[in-house]
C-alpha cells in the first residue's frame, strides 16, 4: 500500500516538473520571438525615414494639433482665416499697406469712441493692455534662421564643388519646379498653396499611413532602378569634378 502511494507521488512530482519544463520552454520561445518581432515592426518603411509619429514629427503641442485636426473648429478658424487674407489680395486686390491702415483706423476709432462714450453710457472704459514685445522670441527666432541660413550655404557649397552629382541634380530639379510655379502664380499664393498642402497632406497621411508607406516604398524603388540604370548609361561617363579627385588622391 505504501508503495503505490509513493508510486504515486513520484508520478505526480514528475508530472509537475514536465509541466514546469514545458512552461520554461514555451516562455524561452516567447523570448526568442521578440526580437524578431521588434526586428520586424523596425523593418516597416516609413517615409523619409521616420520613427515617430506624425504628431512627434510635427512638433508636437498646439500646431501639431491644428495641422492635425485634433480640434475642428481651431482648424476650420485657422484656415478660413487665411483664406479670407489670401481672398481680400488676390480676389479683391486689396493691398496689405491699405489693409494695415484700414484695420489700424477701425480699431483706434472704436476705442476712442468708446473711452469717450463710457461715462455717457454707463459702462466701464476699454482695458488696453500694455502690450510689449519680448526680446527673447525675437533673438531665439533670429539665432534659428541664422543656423538655417548658414547650414543652406554649406550645403549649397558642397553641391556646386560637384561631390554628389545626385544631390546637384535633386537640387536643379527642384528649383526648375519652383520657377515653373513662380511664373504662373505670384509669391502670396504659393504661400496661400503650400498653407493648404501643409493643413490637409498631413492628416490624410495620418489616416491613410500604411498604404501611403508601401507605395512610397515601391515609388523610392523604383526611381532608385531608373537612377541606377541613368547612372551606368550616363552619369558614369561624366568627368569628376577636381576635389573629388582630390579627395580620392
Amino acid at each position: 500500500m505504501a508503495e503505490h502511494e509513493g508510486s504515486k507521488v513520484e508520478s505526480m512530482m514528475e508530472k509537475i516538473a514536465d509541466k514546469i519544463q514545458g512552461d520554461d520552454s514555451s516562455s524561452s520561445d516567447y523570448e526568442n520571438e521578440k526580437p524578431f518581432v521588434s526586428s520586424f515592426k523596425s523593418k516597416i518603411y516609413r517615409m523619409f525615414g521616420r520613427e515617430k509619429p506624425v504628431h512627434k514629427v510635427l512638433g508636437g503641442g498646439k500646431p501639431a494639433d491644428i495641422l492635425l485636426w485634433r480640434n475642428k473648429k481651431i482648424s476650420a478658424g485657422v484656415l478660413g482665416g487665411v483664406t479670407l487674407v489670401w481672398a481680400l489680395f488676390e480676389l479683391f486686390d486689396y493691398h496689405l499697406l491699405t489693409f494695415i491702415s484700414h484695420l489700424l483706423i477701425v480699431a483706434l476709432a472704436v476705442l476712442f469712441l468708446w473711452s469717450n462714450a463710457s461715462s455717457f453710457i454707463n459702462k466701464a472704459p476699454p482695458r488696453i493692455p500694455d502690450v510689449h514685445i519680448p526680446d527673447g522670441p525675437i533673438l531665439q527666432f533670429a539665432s534659428a534662421l541664422t543656423y538655417e541660413l548658414n547650414r543652406g550655404m554649406v550645403v549649397l557649397r558642397d553641391i556646386a564643388s560637384g561631390r554628389d552629382l545626385k544631390k546637384f541634380l535633386s537640387v536643379i530639379a527642384g528649383l526648375l519646379v519652383l520657377s515653373i510655379l513662380g511664373s504662373c502664380c505670384n509669391f502670396l499664393t504659393l504661400f496661400y498653396i503650400g498653407f493648404l498642402l501643409l493643413h490637409t497632406l498631413p492628416v490624410i497621411y495620418e489616416k491613410y499611413e500604411d498604404q501611403v508607406d508601401a507605395f512610397a516604398e515601391k515609388a523610392l524603388a523604383e526611381f532608385n532602378k531608373q537612377y541606377a540604370i541613368f547612372d551606368a548609361k550616363v552619369l558614369s561617363k561624366i568627368p569628376k569634378g577636381p576635389l573629388k579627385d582630390k579627395k580620392k588622391d
